[in-house]
């Protein structure tokens, strides 16, 4: 569904992104990991055609992203930022609607068709009872999903999450995540997000690409990603990586810096 071939990404006269390739298949949820300063975000930002690449391609369906146009991408691929600002006074509702753009002309307004969208986003993401409330009212987990509801309601095939647990409690990275499989695996979207943390990207994701100082450090399931040695070199951490009968995903423990 979505190829990255051997892309380079500068800032400036500093490049941060260094040969870069890896795929995603449809219906799969990948994790980019890496110390921070890696290029994590850059490279995310490049797929959502946010920030140009000097070298590669990257293509979507096959297509080269480069010939499509930004309403074209628009349907098919959503980015969320890890910080989305919307006016205070903008209900949950309006904010959501703002998804259906990309399927409009210019000024033509939503009919009912789009507000049926409308309210299954709101619905999927558990916010209908919140449709009418000010953004600003909202908890920091609410607020997300309220975002996550407007990418919804533009039906994308593929959703770009950067960070999404950053400044959120624990229950509410839990419950954004949550919704992120739920999502995944009801309607079979595909979903590409950076993480910080180990052990969310071990728990919630198929594959997940690995970046160190803006190369590809590896690519893999979290079985195979997830280990001391790649840990100690990416991380300079020392750890302990442990498995239980009941859960898919290994459990990392950090013990200390790497002396």
């Amino acid at each position: 569904m979505l190829a990255v071939d051997r892309v380079c990404i500068r800032y400036e006269q500093k490049q941060v992104i260094k040969d870069f390739s890896f795929q995603v298949a449809d219906g799969e949820i990948v994790s980019i990991i890496g110390p921070n300063g890696s290029g994590k975000s850059t490279l995310l930002k490049s797929i959502a055609r946010m920030h140009p690449y000097d070298k590669g391609q990257i293509t979507l369906n096959n297509t080269n992203m480069k010939a499509m146009s930004s309403k074209e991408i628009a349907k098919k691929l959503c980015m969320l930022s890890q910080r989305n600002q919307a006016p205070n006074d903008i209900t949950v509702e309006n904010l959501v609607s703002y998804g259906r753009y990309p399927h409009k002309k210019w000024f033509e307004r939503l009919n009912d068709d789009d507000m049926q969208i409308v309210h299954w986003a709101l619905e999927k993401t558990h916010l209908s009872h919140y449709k009418d409330r000010p953004i600003s009212a909202l908890s920091g987990g609410e607020s997300q999903r309220a975002w996550i509801a407007m990418a919804l309601a533009q039906r994308p095939q593929i959703l770009l999450l950067d960070e999404p647990t950053t400044y959120l409690d624990i229950s509410h990275q839990h419950e954004v995540l949550q919704l992120v499989r739920e999502l995944n695996q009801e309607m079979d979207m595909t979903v590409v997000m950076v993480l910080h943390d180990l052990n969310q990207a071990a728990a919630y994701s198929d594959k997940i690409v690995v970046i160190q100082e803006g190369c590809c450090k590896c690519i893999g399931n979290p079985k195979e990603v997830m280990t001391t040695c790649m840990i100690r070199d990416v991380y300079k951490m020392e750890s302990e990586v442990e498995y239980v009968a009941w859960d898919q995903a290994p459990r990392i423990h950090l013990v200390s810096a790497v002396k």
